[in-house]
């Protein structure tokens, strides 16, 4: 025995691991496997419950013409063939033809139609033959599923896909490929399925092993009446300015979701779509939508208040052999009016007079208000942000006046919005949230709270003086295009070279224009970042007229188009009239059945209740509306079926 049970271990070695490839493929080559059905993905919808994402089941119907007896292919074959006829608008003959040839040659598989609807699937399925199901009538179902976008190119790269190409690399971008795997995916089930012919399989059981479990679905934070605001007001100024590539994003300033971002870039047809996700993957130089961090930050160490003066001279300063240049002098200005009027060589006299000899202090600074780590974003992608500290390749004794300004560091669009939705915010500092919750029908199976990174990111002294400036930019700085007496708004131009590092720049000059703010200015609802790159400069190209009036329009549309919704926080509400009147009501029908009631001071819509609702039919002529004033039949007479009622109501 003790033989025997080394002979059967030996052998069971022997195969599992010394002939295991030769079986593995025996068991590749078998006609019969047991194959994946995949999942139904889950939904994606907009915060109002909008579907942004779905999967559409697609079906292919075959049949087996063999393996049905000869009676009962005979006694259905001529039927089938018509109800296909009637379908495809094909002869009838066509079919039967084909259908028996494949029977006469034992060919297993014949194609009927291919991406049927479900409604037509099911059509298919109680068709003569078909309706018998796979055993023994033949009938072969292929599924598949295709992804649909009901709003089209809206958001297409925030709301996301997951694909796979020939070689098994899998792409996942936005939303969907974020949450794909835990939560819009599913579990795949298990179906026996036979091969009959290259590359064909059909299953053996009307019935699957192990069913497949459909996905979670994902609720954004998306509000589609926003999303259309947004998107199509960079559609018009990327057009008018024949720019490259542009982005918007629209956040919830208390909670940080984010209502509406828009990705759209031009393609060779001069056409724009949403080709990549700009505001969450490209990092560049913010150019003077960074001045803001930067007085903050002298604000916050007391270099300056803000009326301190600062000598901007006529518009030109050498900083360590580097001339930094405004577009206009303004010579003696205060550090409130150096940010309104946004001067380079002004904002770089501060931090460098403040922090050249102990620039880390500076750094500090950005580092707690996390400007030097991506934000952590579940969407794939997230660019990072450059901040260089001294001993970095790229720090250099130009580096604090240039990051002053916005150059020598890159950010994305989102993390610069971050920031200022933080002042809005009255300093608190939240995370971008794209997901409020997962559902299973109608159970939540998660929920997405608000996280937040900082808790106050400066002084409250600081952080009003900073509203205040912001504010002023748009009423008397470089933001007075978006100026207006009916509706308030703050925030910061930006205007920023870009590849001027390339020989041809002074030949063909390119830049990115920004404007980045939040509105109401005095109790903000949302912040907004723009950005548009490379904008025709035959055309413009200052943060003000370009991505300016796209800001404006949103936050103007916004409270114009957007309905406003009131919550109710509770319907159990009682009143001491509400439950006079139902008592009124109950004791009347309780009580009169036959009788004429006295109907005078009810609703008009109780009394008719009351005498459609008796045991004998009347016919109700109901004169006018309100409350009941005259009734043509006296109360307590006795009613009659079909005696007309006519009620006065004022």
């Amino acid at each position: 025995m003790f033989v025997f049970g080394l002979a059967v271990i030996f052998k069971l070695v022997n195969i599992q691991f010394l002939q295991g490839d030769k079986y593995r493929a025996m068991v590749e080559q078998t006609d019969i496997k047991n194959m994946t059905i995949p999942a139904n993905r889950g939904n994606v919808y907009a915060s109002d419950g909008s579907l942004l994402a779905t999967s559409i089941p697609k079906y292919d119907i075959a049949i087996d013409p063999v393996v049905s007896s000869t009676d009962l292919f005979e006694m259905n074959i001529k039927g089938l063939c018509d109800s296909l006829s009637n379908y495809s608008g094909k002869a009838s003959k066509y079919f039967e033809r084909k259908i028996r040839k494949a029977r006469v040659n034992k060919n297993q598989f014949v194609l009927l139609e291919r991406n049927l609807s479900y409604s037509d699937y099911i059509r298919f399925r109680n068709f003569p033959l078909l309706n018998r199901g796979a055993i023994p009538g033949g009938l072969i179902v292929q599924q598949t599923t295709k992804r649909e976008y009901p709003m089209g190119g809206m958001a297409r790269r925030t709301i996301g896909y997951e694909r796979e190409d020939e070689d098994g690399n899998i792409t996942r971008p936005g939303i969907d490929g974020a949450f794909g795997v835990k939560y819009l995916s599913g579990t795949n089930g298990k179906r026996w399925m036979q091969k009959i012919g290259p590359n064909k399989w059909k299953p053996l059981t009307d019935y699957n092993q192990v069913e497949p479990q459909d996905g979670y679905d994902v609720y954004t934070t998306i509000d589609v009446n926003i999303q259309d605001i947004a998107h199509h007001a960079l559609l018009e100024q990327l057009d008018k300015y024949k720019a490259d590539h542009g982005c918007v994003v629209v956040m919830e300033t208390k909670t940080g979701e984010i209502k509406a971002i828009s990705n759209l870039g031009r393609n060779s047809n001069g056409l724009y779509y949403e080709r990549l996700n700009y505001a969450v993957g490209e990092s560049q130089e913010p150019g003077s939508t960074f001045k803001t961090m930067a007085l903050m930050a002298a604000l916050e160490d007391k270099i300056v208040d803000t009326s301190t003066v600062i000598d901007t001279k006529l518009g030109y300063k050498t900083f360590y052999g580097r001339a930094v240049y405004d577009t206009h002098g303004h010579g003696k200005i205060s550090a409130a009016r150096v940010l309104e009027v946004s001067s380079n060589v002004g904002i770089a006299t501060i931090i460098d007079d403040g922090y050249s000899k102990n620039p880390e202090k500076f750094i500090d600074h950005l580092k707690e208000w996390h400007l030097n780590k991506p934000l952590g974003l579940p969407i794939i992608g997230e660019g990072d942000p450059i901040i260089p500290e001294p001993g970095d390749k790229i720090w250099s004794k130009n580096a604090l006046p240039s990051m002053a300004y916005g150059y020598n560091l890159k950010l994305t669009p989102l993390q610069i919005l971050t920031f200022y939705n933080a002042i809005a915010n009255n300093g608190i500092m939240v995370k971008p949230r794209f997901i409020k919750k997962v559902k299973e029908l109608n159970d939540e199976i998660a929920t997405i709270d608000k996280e937040i990174i900082n808790k106050k990111i400066c002084s409250d002294k600081t952080l009003k003086e900073m509203q205040t400036i912001l504010k002023h930019v748009v009423d008397r700085g470089t933001g007075t295009s978006l100026y207006s007496k009916h509706f308030s708004m703050a925030g910061k131009t930006g205007t920023a070279r870009t590849e001027y590092w390339m020989k041809d720049w002074n030949e063909n000059k390119r830049y990115i224009s920004s404007f980045t703010g939040y509105f109401p200015a005095e109790n903000p609802k949302y912040s907004c970042i723009v950005v548009i790159y490379k904008p025709s400069v035959e055309k413009g190209y200052y943060g003000a007229d370009v991505t300016g009036p796209v800001f404006n329009r949103i936050a103007q549309k916004i409270f114009i188009d957007t309905p406003n919704i009131d919550e109710v926080e509770s319907l159990d509400v009682k009143t001491a009239r509400a439950d006079e009147q139902y008592e009124q009501y109950f004791n009347i029908a309780k009580t009169y059945k036959t009788i004429m009631p006295d109907l005078v001071g009810l609703p008009a819509m109780d009394a008719l209740a009351l005498l459609e609702n008796m045991d004998v039919q009347v016919r109700v002529d109901l004169q006018g509306g309100g409350v009941i004033t005259a009734q043509s039949v006296s109360a307590n007479q006795k009613l009659k079926n079909n005696q007309t009622v006519v009620l006065k109501a004022s």
